[in-house]
Order: C-alpha cells, then structure tokens, then sequence
C-alpha cells in the first residue's frame, strides 16, 4: 500500500535498506525499546567498516521515515531518529560548462554527428531541462508555433535496468518552458525527421527523443554519449544534470534577475535556487553591499544638508 505513494526510486532504495541494514542492525528490538544511543552507535560502526558517509545517511533517513510514521500513528511516543540522526553529507562540487565550453560541445556535436543528441544536447543546455523531463518528452507537449512546451513527464531508470514514465515530483516541475531560437530549431529538426518516419498529414506522436521502434532512450546510453563527446574535444567530464548546472550558472553569469532564474528551471522556490547557486553570485552580492553603501551616504549627504549649523552653512 506505501508503494503507491512512493516514486520507484524510492521505493528501491527502502527496499534494500529494510532487509540489507534496518534488519540485520535493528530487527530483534522491540519498536518502543529503539533510542537514540541506538542508531548512534550502528551509524559509528557503519562508518568505521568504511560504508560512506551519503550510504549511511540514506538508510538513517530510511529508518527516520519508518518512526516517523510510527510515531504519526501513536505506535511511539517520539521519533528517536529525530536526535541522533547525522548531518546530511555535503552535496559534492557541481561541475559546469563555461560558456565556450558549452557552445565548442553544441558546435561538435552538430558539426560530426548531427543526430537527435545534438539536439537534446541542445534542449538541455537550452533550457536547464532535467534529464529525465527530456527524455519523457512527448510531441503532444511541443508547441513550436508558440515557442513553448509543457513538462508534464519525467523519465527514470529503476535498479539501472527497468525505466519508469511518471510526472515530475513537484507541482513547480510540472510548467511551461520557453524555446529560445537554437532549442526551436533542434525541436523543429526533431520534428521534421519525425514526419519523415510516418504517413503524410499525421499527427505527431509519442516521444521526441527515442529509439527507432519509439521506445525511451536509457539515461545511461545518452550519458556514455556526452561523455564520450566530450572528451574528443577534451573538455571535463560531467553528468547529464550538470547541464542544467551550466545553464544556470550562464544565466546567473549573465546577470539574469534571480528570480527569473528560478522560474526558468522551475524550482519550488526562490530559496532553492539561492541555495544551489548563491556562490555563483558575485556580482549580486556587490550590487546588494554597494546599493546600501550609496543609500547610506544619499542619507548621510540628506542629513547634513538639512541640519542647522552645519558646515556648509557656517562657511556660507
């Protein structure tokens, strides 16, 4: 029954901690009897048998999920993960594309091989697209005349085998998104090659993005691609979402107004965006200290002129 509500993913990844580690570490203590000493102690030795550090949080996350429920449905008193659970570990590095970095890949891929990863390549970029949201894209949401499509699907692998089509996990996901000129043409590309494959008048249908018989790409095959591109021109290696990651850091180097930026690549909220981001922020941060200091001295300037006594009027 909670599988309903869980993405696949998730599901997964619950279903290799309960029996691999909650199990074995925890099984023979009664639900009341689990205290925070407990999971201190197992993420210890977890840690100390050389399991790292993201692995070991995730199953506490799990386990924190299960008393939390437990403890909604007055099974227990509290949550004891609730005091023992350790920092989340530091999200590493983000890598990105500069600018020419970006446009020499776009450039080499259109340039010797001139296939629909040029374009997703070009869509991703483009847009700061998930990777997922590109490869779930159906022709039903592509609205050319309008310079606009709708992200209403996300495509994920499960267990590195099965692929899974579902909605994008957040309300915010689930928008529209806006062509610039090089992702109209890629789309418009897409298309046309589209209308080649079918009968004359009909409708286009199914996936953008696809194998020849109509069925999903894998994640993985378009991340062997991008890397192996990549590398014939010798640029760093990156993942598929770190394309989104160069397409913002281009907007927010660029100057983009924050907020639009968050719009752009659709985040639940502009706290989100500053999170990821705020280090790519520099100018920002300039603007912000050199906006109160010139407010500061149109006061401090206001000020003395309206004082009596002061120095310019004892000079006059």
């Amino acid at each position: 029954m909670r599988r309903r509500s869980l993405k696949p993913t998730t599901f997964v990844r619950y279903r290799d901690h309960v029996p691999g580690d909650l199990i074995p570490g925890f099984g023979r203590m009664a639900l009341g009897h689990l205290r925070p000493r407990h999971l201190t102690a197992w993420t210890k030795a977890e840690l100390a048998r050389g399991r790292g550090r993201t692995t070991v949080y995730r199953i506490t996350a799990t386990l924190s999920s299960a008393m939390g429920s437990a403890e909604r449905t007055r099974l227990i008193r509290e949550n004891p993960c609730r005091f023992a659970m350790m920092p989340r570990p530091a999200a590493p590095e983000r890598i990105c594309w500069n600018p020419s970095q970006a446009a020499a890949f776009l450039r080499h891929n259109h340039t010797h091989y001139r296939d629909q990863l040029a374009d997703m390549f070009e869509l991703l970029l483009g847009t700061g697209m998930r990777r997922g949201e590109a490869l779930g894209l159906h022709w039903a949401d592509v609205h050319l005349a309008e310079k606009i499509l709708l992200v209403r699907w996300n495509l994920t692998a499960v267990d590195n085998n099965h692929l899974y089509l579902g909605h994008p996990k957040t309300r915010a996901s689930r928008n529209w998104v806006s062509l610039s000129p090089r992702v109209l043409a890629a789309l418009t590309r897409r298309a046309a090659h589209a209308r080649r494959e079918q009968p004359e008048g009909a409708p286009l249908e199914g996936l953008v993005f696809c194998c020849r018989d109509g069925s999903p790409l894998r994640p993985q095959g378009v991340l062997q691609e991008l890397r192996r591109r990549g590398a014939e021109i010798d640029l760093p290696r990156i993942a598929l979402h770190d394309l989104r990651h160069t397409a913002a850091s281009i907007m927010i180097s660029s100057q983009v107004p924050l907020a639009l930026v968050s719009k752009t690549l659709r985040h639940s909220t502009l706290a989100t965006t500053v999170n990821l981001y705020g280090r790519l922020l520099p100018h920002t941060a300039r603007e912000a200290v050199t906006a109160v200091d010139d407010a500061l001295e149109c006061a401090d300037r206001k000020q003395q002129s309206e004082t009596p006594g002061s120095s310019d009027d004892r000079t006059a």
